[in-house]
């Protein structure tokens, strides 16, 4: 006979049938309308920036435990990003949800025309581990807005992020219509079955691959924010204090290299590249000492999985003797030191993957606009960095570099300007949002055309004739007095 425990165990599995009477469940909210009013999606946004604020400390702990994520960044980067967008939303939101007018054409006059954003449906957002309570809140802010019912999915590689978001959405959003889903693969694999309105993926290309899989299934639409080796170009004419610095805080400050907009390397000129080196060196150690694995300003690798794979990554044979700053690493506490290379080959480990931690590896060029045309020989990054101040290297920076996001002088900042789309291209991912963006990812674009009963032309109905064709070639391609010369000429063929 099963005891307690084991009854219980096998009351909470999450498997196929859970997962669809589930979305039944969400079917049934969405199908009664009530996340369509204005009312409920603001009173929704409201409840969430609430929670925030209520559960602040909460949350900080929660990312403590989970990559040792100092307060600071949790503060910052976390709470205060959301906060900042579900104000924006609130503001906003009346304003998004107005119909768009559109012009027409003169072919279906007398008429007017309007987009009307409405809701998808019943969305999922699966969520990931790095930045667990921005990842994860963010879609769900834009999915809320658009008037959507929706389920989240976060990472269970934060396990402590996971069980708090888990608790404190119901106790604040209407769980009707919002819902959490934790688990792994199992409990995923069981919600990709589904077939939803959308699916907002944050992550690996690896698992977006399964996820655009099973979407295809349902022809499901996708958001893939994904990532990729995001470049810096480091030109000689730059305040080399201040460079050093924000991309310091790009790579390092941001949970220690584990984020997808990260630097993740450099490409400088062989004559720039010491100077740079020094400079770098000198800012990391009045940033976190000289002892940073001890530093309280830098968070942990994620697990020993995580671990492995970036040790690995220093112990190739290609790079491990171009270590020229850092290096160290404590496999107990999980810790791996700011690390830079130096002249690191580009057929090496480190610069076929993704790094997603604390090593910066330094490729030396001839000239600097030959950086261009490294980054353009791999996948299209997330993100791309210039420091310079050229006004032409600028220009062909912009012009010629394919990627999600760019930035001049600095790193990662694009992520904080509601007004810019965030997202990928090509292997970095697919869709975006942020601010209206985020609104428009979860809402569908309804073309409408009001049309009155005045105005009838026969010139659209059989029999057709020369003259009719000639006035329709006219409408689609004439100018102004061919379409007045046909219309007569078909006037004239009547009275004949």
């Amino acid at each position: 006979m099963a005891t307690a425990d084991e009854a219980q165990n096998k009351k909470a599995v999450f498997d196929a049938e859970a997962a669809s009477t589930l979305m039944k469940e969400l079917r049934s909210a969405f199908g009664s309308g009530k996340t369509r009013s204005y009312e409920w999606r603001v009173s929704q946004l409201k409840r969430l920036e609430k929670m925030l604020d209520d559960n602040e400390k909460e949350i900080v702990d929660a990312l403590k435990q989970d990559i040792s994520k100092p307060e600071f960044e949790s503060t910052v980067y976390e709470i205060g990003m959301l906060k900042a967008s579900v104000r924006v939303t609130i503001k906003e939101i009346k304003h998004w949800m107005q119909p768009v007018k559109a012009k027409t054409p003169i072919t279906v006059f007398p008429s007017s025309g309007e987009i009307v954003s409405e809701p998808l449906g019943v969305v999922l957002v699966i969520s990931a581990w790095n930045y667990p309570f921005l990842l994860s809140l963010d879609p769900l802010i834009g999915a809320i807005a658009a008037g959507n019912a929706m389920v989240l999915k976060p990472s269970e590689i934060a396990p402590a992020s996971s069980s708090l978001l888990a608790k404190i959405i119901p106790e604040y959003m209407d769980t009707s219509a919002v819902r959490v889903v934790e688990g792994a693969v199992a409990e995923t694999s069981a919600l990709l079955e589904q077939k939803w309105d959308k699916i907002f993926y944050t992550g690996s290309g690896k698992i977006a691959r399964i996820v655009m899989a099973a979407a295809a299934k349902h022809l499901t639409p996708v958001v893939l924010e994904l990532g990729g080796k995001c470049p810096v170009v480091v030109d000689s004419s730059v305040n080399l204090q201040v460079a050093a610095r924000r991309i310091i805080v790009g790579k390092w400050g941001t949970n220690n290299g584990q984020a997808c907009i990260s630097p993740d390397y450099i490409l400088t000129t062989n004559e720039f590249a010491p100077k740079l080196v020094d400079t770098l060196k000198e800012e990391l150690e009045g940033f976190y000492g000289k002892s940073p694995l001890k530093s309280k300003d830098l968070s942990r690798i994620v697990n020993s999985n995580h671990f492995a794979r970036v040790a690995k990554l220093l112990d190739d044979d290609k790079v491990s003797g171009k270590i020229v700053h850092g290096g160290e690493r404590d496999s107990e506490k999980l810790r791996i030191a700011p690390t830079i290379l130096l002249d690191v080959p580009q057929d090496s480990l480190i610069m076929n993957e993704e790094i997603f931690g604390p090593v910066l590896p330094i490729i030396t060029v001839n000239k600097i606009e030959d950086s261009f045309d490294v980054i353009n020989s791999g996948a299209k990054p997330l993100a791309a960095y210039l420091f310079t101040k050229n006004k032409k290297l600028k220009e062909e920076f912009v012009m010629s570099v394919s990627a999600g996001g760019l930035v001049v002088n600095d790193t990662t900042v694009h992520l904080a300007v509601h007004t810019l789309p965030f997202g990928g291209v090509g292997d970095s991912g697919t869709g975006s949002y942020h601010g209206k963006f985020s609104f428009d990812a979860f809402s569908h674009k309804k073309a409408v055309v009001y049309r009155g009963f005045y105005g009838d032309a026969s010139v659209r109905y059989p029999p057709y004739t020369r003259g009719k064709l000639a006035v329709m070639k006219a409408l689609f391609g004439g100018s102004v007095w061919d379409i007045i010369k046909a219309f007569f000429g078909m006037l004239n063929s009547k009275g004949n």
